[in-house]
């Protein structure tokens, strides 16, 4: 049973999205997940920004752009300009502030927009970025699609994701792991055909499961105290999150990961000049 078809049976793709956003641009993913929302943080984005080989007059599209992180360090880092695109409002106006506070905001901007319809023309940016949210996207063919639509000749694009073997265990389906990326995670063979049939070319895969173990035994040691601060009206849970629901997820992930179910995968890929 493909668990994408799943759960497109009980929440229908625009209320998806609404709810991945929601949650992403939350207090309680800052708090989990500090600034980077991703395995690896500022470290895998440098990595995968060398990989790409960014460098100053270059334009660069961030998609699923969350608070910012990634589209402000790579414009410190190699002196690119950077368009984030992020499906939730709230999120653009934090990485809007966050660009300011940064003294990048006139490399970096950020707008609101859905990666299966990204609101740019076609052929303008030299590299397109994407980390551990095309495994949310539910159109990942039209995703692909739109990646190749926007890059110029030749442009390269980044994608770091969460990746499975196997069938992905009922205890981590439905729509919380959905937003945890783990209930649509791909194999890596299903990340590169998705490219592939974009027409764009494999370049590199390179594994990074460490990254995710570090990552989920964070999120473990946290969750505790972010139960705490919810309990004494510190921080706001979005509506979608339940913390039972929440710490039996993160077990049963740390679970899995350990099995050596999940992993965690850098892929870059180009469109033919």
């Amino acid at each position: 049973m493909n668990p994408e078809h799943e759960t497109h049976d009980t929440i229908d793709s625009a209320e998806l999205k609404t709810c991945c956003a929601n949650a992403y641009q939350s207090d309680l993913a800052r708090v989990l997940l500090g600034d980077s929302f991703h395995p690896g943080g500022v470290k895998l984005t440098e990595h995968l920004g060398r990989l790409l080989g960014l460098s100053p007059q270059q334009r660069i599209l961030d998609i699923a752009s969350g608070q910012g992180m990634s589209a402000i360090t790579l414009a410190q880092r190699f002196g690119c300009q950077v368009l984030g695109i992020d499906y939730g409002e709230e999120a653009v106006q934090k990485a809007m502030q966050a660009a300011e506070a940064a003294g990048v905001a006139h490399l970096v901007s950020f707008q609101q927009g859905d990666a299966e319809r990204l609101p740019v023309p076609e052929c303008t940016f030299d590299a397109v970025i994407c980390e551990c949210a095309f495994c949310t996207f539910p159109d990942k063919p039209t995703a692909a699609a739109e990646f190749m639509r926007v890059l110029k000749s030749g442009g390269r694009v980044g994608l770091s994701d969460l990746t499975r073997t196997g069938r992905v265990p009922d205890d981590l389906q439905g729509l919380l792991a959905w937003i945890a990326c783990i209930a649509d995670a791909q194999p890596v063979e299903e990340y590169t055909r998705y490219l592939t049939n974009a027409g764009l070319s494999i370049d590199l895969v390179e594994t990074h499961d460490s990254a995710l173990v570090e990552m989920v035994q964070q999120i473990q040691g946290k969750l505790l105290g972010v139960e705490l601060l919810a309990r004494i009206k510190k921080i706001e849970l979005p509506p979608a999150i339940d913390f039972e629901q929440a710490k039996a997820l993160a077990k049963s992930a740390s679970t899995a990961i350990r099995a050596r179910q999940f992993g965690y995968v850098v892929i870059t890929a180009g469109k033919p000049a």
